[in-house]
């Protein structure tokens, strides 16, 4: 059962940067399409940013776009999220998850963006700003 690990999450100020890793247990982010997910107090499980297994395509949360950004070094089997300009809704935790896909060129394209999409998750790191 691949395990992944979530780390870099903390206490900023409004306006700060962090960033987040995600490691598995096994190499196998180079298999799948992963994402960012996240859950404040209260509110449902919503989608950060995903990218596809190829890396080529991306998406991200209206309220993130121009600052986070996704990435995936599968040589290092690891994913980041930078985030930068965080404000105090981005209050949460932030959760990586996993989905296996074929590599096709079809699939290897794809993200997703649900939570029911994914079956492996980490186990979720607390990101706090304040104001």
């Amino acid at each position: 059962q691949v395990q992944l690990v979530e780390s870099g999450g903390g206490l900023v100020q409004a306006g700060g940067s962090l960033r987040l890793s995600c490691s598995a247990s096994a190499r196998t982010f180079s298999n799948s399409a992963v994402a960012w997910f996240r859950q404040a107090p209260g509110k449902e499980r919503t989608i950060v940013a995903s990218i596809s297994r190829s890396g080529n395509s991306t998406y991200y949360f209206d309220s993130v776009k121009g600052r986070f950004t996704i990435s995936r070094d599968n040589a290092k089997n690891m994913v980041h999220l930078q985030m930068n300009n965080l404000q105090p809704e981005d209050t949460a935790v932030y959760y990586c998850a996993i989905v296996r896909v074929p590599g096709t060129a079809h699939w290897s394209e794809i993200f997703y963006s649900l939570p029911s999409d994914f079956n492996v998750w980490g186990q979720g790191t607390q990101v706090t700003v304040s104001s």
